[in-house]
C-alpha cells in the first residue's frame, strides 16, 4: 500500500510535478523576423505596389498622410496579425471614422460640454510615467503589462527599421542614386 503522504509529494510521485508552463520558447521569434532578407524583400515590393495604386490621375502626388497610412497598413499586414500593434494599425481607418461620428454627435447634442474642467491627474512615480509614455507610442499597447509592452515594442521597433530600410531604399531609387546604401540588394518589382 501507498503512503497517502507520497501520493501527493511531488518529490517521490513524478506524476504529479509541475508542468512547465510554455511561455516565449515556443512561439517563434519576432525580432529576427523582420530582419531576414526574405521579409524585407516581400515588404518593400508590397510597399511600392501600395505607393503605386496611392497616385490618383488628376494628381501626381498623394495625399496628405497617404504616405504614412499605406506604409503603415502594409507593415501591419506583413506582421499578419499576430501583434497587438499590427491589429491596431489595420483596424485604425475604422476607428477614427467612427471618433469622427461620435464627436460630430456629441456636440450637436451636448453644448455645455466644453466647460467642465478636466481632472489634474495623479502624480505616478517616474517609471510608471515612462512606462505610459511608450504605452502610447506603439499603437494598441496602452494597457499592457511591463512584459507585453517590451515585447511588443521591441517588434514594433525592429518592423519600423525594416520599413525605414525600405523607404530609404525607394527615395534612392527615386531621387535616381541607385538606392540607399546597404540595402541595394533588394530587388523591387
Amino acid at each position: 500500500m501507498v503512503e497517502p503522504s507520497s501520493i501527493s509529494n511531488p518529490e517521490t510521485n513524478p506524476s504529479l510535478q509541475k508542468r512547465r508552463r510554455i511561455g516565449l520558447d515556443s512561439s517563434e521569434p519576432s525580432g529576427p523576423r523582420w530582419r531576414t532578407e526574405v521579409e524585407q524583400q516581400i515588404y518593400s515590393s508590397r510597399l511600392v505596389h501600395a505607393l503605386r495604386t496611392l497616385r490618383r490621375p488628376d494628381s501626381a502626388v498623394p495625399a496628405v498622410g497617404a504616405v504614412r497610412d499605406a506604409a503603415d497598413r502594409v507593415l501591419a499586414s506583413s506582421a499578419k496579425g499576430r501583434t497587438r500593434w499590427s491589429r491596431a494599425l489595420l483596424t485604425r481607418r475604422l476607428g477614427l471614422r467612427l471618433s469622427q461620428i461620435r464627436r460630430k454627435h456629441k456636440r450637436a447634442g451636448r453644448p455645455d460640454a466644453g466647460l467642465k474642467k478636466p481632472a489634474s491627474p495623479a502624480k505616478l512615480p517616474p517609471l510608471q510615467k515612462k512606462l505610459r509614455a511608450l504605452s502610447r507610442l506603439v499603437p494598441g499597447c496602452r494597457k499592457l503589462s511591463l512584459p507585453s509592452l517590451l515585447e511588443e515594442t521591441t517588434d514594433y521597433i525592429a518592423a519600423l527599421e525594416m520599413q525605414v530600410k525600405a523607404m530609404a531604399y525607394i527615395t534612392g531609387i527615386i531621387n535616381g542614386g541607385g538606392g540607399g546604401g546597404e540595402g541595394d540588394r533588394w530587388p523591387i518589382e
